[in-house]
Parts: C-alpha cells; sequence; structure tokens
C-alpha cells in the first residue's frame, strides 16, 4: 500500500488530537474542583475551568503556557494575542498582563499548563546546541507564540504523567523539561528566548532592569541607577526596555503594583487604603484613580466582581 503525505498529515492530526483529549482528561483529574493547581515538579501548573473568566491580572514569568482545550487573550500594553490549543505563548522575561479565557463549559472545559523555565537549564543547552550565533536583534516584545506540535504536546504529556511516579521526578524531570526547552529554542521562537537568556546581549541586559523592578516594584524608580545596573544609557535601556514591555519602566512598574494590589484584594480581607500603601503608593487618592482607570471599577468593586465571578467558575 502507498501512503501518501495526506494520508500521513492526517494520521499525525488524528494522533495529535487523540493526545491531547488524554492530555485534557489527566489534568481535569488532578485539578479537580480548584481551578489551578501548583504541582509537585518544579515550576509545572495547571489549570481547568468550566466557564469562561472575565479579563484578570497575571504576571508571567519566562515561561512556556500550552493551552490543551479552549482558547485564551492576553493583552500586554497596546498588544493583544489570542492563541488556543494550536499555539503555545512563550513568555522570556516578567511581563504583568491581563489574560482571559475565552472558550469552557462543562462539556469541554478549559484546560491548560504553565511551566517556568528553569534558566541555566536554557544556557546550558543553548550552549550544547551552538547557537549562541543565532540570537536575534532588535526583537519584538519579549513575548511570542509557536506551533503545538505533537513533539512539544507529547513531552508535556509525559511530564505531567511523571506526577505518578513521585521517585522518577528528580532523576527523569529535567530530562523532560530539557526537551521541551529544545523543542522551543529549535523552533520559530528560538531566536527571541536566546536573545533574552543569554549574558551580554542588549535584551538579557534590559532583563535584568526589568528582573529588578519585578523584585523592588515597592521602591522609588531612580533610572539613572537602573541603567547603571543594566549597563547602558538612560536613553537606550528606555528604548529597549519599550520594546521588550510595551511600556516605559515607569509603567512597568505601576502595573506590577495594580497587578499585585489586585490580588492582595482577592486574597486577604484589606481596605484599599492598605492595600495602596503595601504595594508603594503614598496616595490611596491616586491608587484609587489609577486602579479604577486599569480595571474599570474601584478597587473594592472590583474584588466583589471578581470573587463572584470566580465562585460562578467552580
Amino acid at each position: 500500500m502507498i501512503y501518501t503525505s495526506d494520508h500521513h498529515d492526517e494520521t499525525r492530526r488524528l494522533e495529535t488530537a487523540d493526545l491531547r483529549a488524554q492530555l485534557a482528561q489527566r489534568i481535569g483529574t488532578l485539578v479537580g474542583d480548584n481551578q489551578q493547581v501548583v504541582t509537585s515538579i518544579a515550576g509545572l501548573s495547571l489549570a481547568h475551568l468550566y466557564e469562561p473568566l472575565p479579563p484578570m491580572s497575571w504576571l508571567y514569568e519566562p515561561s512556556i503556557s500550552l493551552i490543551v482545550q479552549g482558547a485564551k487573550r492576553v493583552a500586554l500594553g497596546e498588544s493583544t494575542y489570542i492563541y488556543n490549543e494550536s499555539r503555545f505563548l512563550l513568555t522570556a522575561v516578567n511581563l504583568p498582563m491581563m489574560t482571559e479565557v475565552l472558550q469552557a463549559s462543562r462539556q469541554q472545559p478549559f484546560t491548560s499548563l504553565l511551566l517556568r523555565f528553569d534558566l541555566s537549564l536554557a544556557r546550558q543547552l543553548i550552549a550544547e546546541l551552538k547557537l549562541q550565533g543565532t540570537v536575534a536583534h532588535e526583537q519584538g516584545p519579549g513575548l511570542a507564540t509557536g506551533p503545538a506540535t505533537q513533539d512539544l504536546l507529547g513531552a508535556m504529556a509525559r511530564l505531567v504523567d511523571l506526577l505518578d511516579k513521585p521517585a522518577d521526578i528528580p532523576h527523569l524531570g529535567k530530562l523532560i523539561q530539557q526537551e521541551i526547552l529544545y523543542r522551543i529554542l529549535t523552533g520559530p521562537t528560538g531566536a527571541l528566548f536566546c536573545e533574552t537568556v543569554l549574558s551580554g546581549t542588549r535584551s538579557q541586559r534590559t532583563a535584568i532592569a526589568i528582573n529588578w523592578i519585578r523584585e523592588n516594584f515597592v521602591a522609588p524608580l531612580k533610572m539613572d541607577e537602573l541603567a547603571k545596573m543594566a549597563g547602558m544609557g538612560v536613553s537606550t535601556l528606555h528604548h529597549h526596555f519599550r520594546r521588550m514591555t510595551a511600556m516605559s519602566p515607569l509603567q512597568y512598574q505601576k502595573q506590577l503594583r495594580l497587578h499585585e494590589a489586585r490580588r492582595l484584594l482577592l486574597s486577604e480581607d484589606l481596605d484599599a487604603a492598605t492595600v495602596a500603601m503595601r504595594v508603594g503608593y503614598e496616595s490611596a487618592t491616586q491608587f484609587n484613580r489609577e486602579y479604577r482607570r486599569m480595571f474599570g471599577v474601584p478597587p473594592i468593586r472590583d474584588r466583589e466582581q471578581l470573587r463572584s465571578t470566580l465562585i460562578r467558575a467552580r
């Protein structure tokens, strides 16, 4: 019997669909009614939702987010990215974004997994693959979408399978994560990732500034000191910072403060003035004004609406 390329493609498509269905069922079992769980594998978290969610604050660390079933919209600055099970989202630096689950139901729950990268493992693999000379120049933002291939999906499924064998995690977990990194580095988003994590590149030096603000967003922002830390002039840092995050350093700090404020409002019973002070605001009035500008409603009303939505999604 002679097999055509069309026949081979259809076989691969069916295999991928079957793999995706099995993985979605497995994640649903692991998550249960919790919506999201952080697993015993470092950096791996799973999500399973029965109805769409409105825009929510989320800080993406360097990671890959893979939707197994459903669709999501993420917004970074003025740019919006929509992706589903056919594509993954790669984030190369810490980015505060708004995320919205677009498709989810009891019959077809939204199911996804997110794996934070071990950057030391990534740098080691880049060196082994001799990819240092393939870094991109003047990349766009520090995130991108790429094709969710059968090979990548299979590696992710094997990583999830390790949760049934805890004794294997220390020995096989890094090997599978190395394969996932290999799939990314040798794919269309590989150049972005290399440019961001390799020491000495402008993107990597900009990432130093991004990470400092991420860890110290409550503190006053001094651009001269931040630029010196990154080994750049102030104007050069501004240019590359905006290129990677779609915002200025001051806007980035403000976004982090407001995202953290929203998290505190949801997780703790605090009033708006206390939250404002906790995230670095000196003026509660300014905090309320900027919070409403970003999220559309005042802090306490936003908390009530979000809690109601999250309860319905269980």
